[in-house]
């Protein structure tokens, strides 16, 4: 399946809270949401899978929109998701790559030698590459420290052609300062599930990437 980096939505279920994650995923998709990756820190395996099936029913008629499962490779599998993504500390991206080589798999990178980690991969383990934290934010609380648009731009040159997305911190008022970074899109927390109208929020975000 294609997938489309543009405006990509990490969901929150706290910050979702009391509408439920489904919900606030369709609205926001509905805006301009191109891509949402089901991410639930707290949420058992079970649950998590749940959530995701449910976040799939929701965009049932939007198969152009890819829905990944973060860190849970199981999972992804059993609900036949459309890709993983891994953290630092999250499995090994190598071996995500040997158990699902049909999946779209994206890993998080936050400074100079994380990037030469995964540009060392074997080529073909890696589709897209989650560059952050841009500013400090409260949603990841173990984010690295931040690097601001100039170190985006940096680690983006050295990609060498990988998909790249911006995340930490990003809200419509700063997607202007990532523009010039070459990044090929930009993920997006708070500023979505938090919104009293995602749909609203997510549109905003869309012209502001433009």
């Amino acid at each position: 399946m294609r997938f489309d980096p543009t405006l990509y939505l990490v969901t929150d279920t706290a910050l979702c809270a009391p509408r439920s994650v489904p919900e606030v995923v369709a609205a926001a998709v509905a805006g301009g949401v191109t891509a949402v990756q089901v991410r639930d820190k707290t949420a058992s395996r079970r649950e998590l899978l749940e959530l995701t099936r449910a976040v799939q029913a929701a965009l049932a008629d939007r198969r152009d929109v890819a829905v990944v499962v973060d860190d849970a490779l199981d999972v992804a599998l059993l609900a036949g998701a459309d890709g993983v993504h891994v953290g630092r500390s999250d499995l090994p991206v190598t071996e995500v790559r040997a158990h699902a080589p049909h999946l779209h798999v994206g890993l998080s990178v936050g400074t100079d030698e994380e990037l030469a980690a995964a540009r060392a991969l074997p080529a073909g383990t890696v589709d897209l590459l989650g560059i952050g934290p841009v500013w400090a934010t409260a949603t990841k609380t173990d984010a690295g420290p931040a690097l601001g648009p100039a170190g985006v731009a940096r680690l983006v040159a050295g990609a060498g052609g990988l998909t790249t997305v911006a995340i930490g911190g990003v809200r419509a008022d700063r997607v202007a300062e990532l523009t010039s970074t070459g990044v090929d899109g930009v993920c997006v927390v708070s500023d979505v599930c938090a919104a009293p109208d995602p749909h609203a929020a997510a549109a905003a975000l869309r012209r502001a990437s433009r």
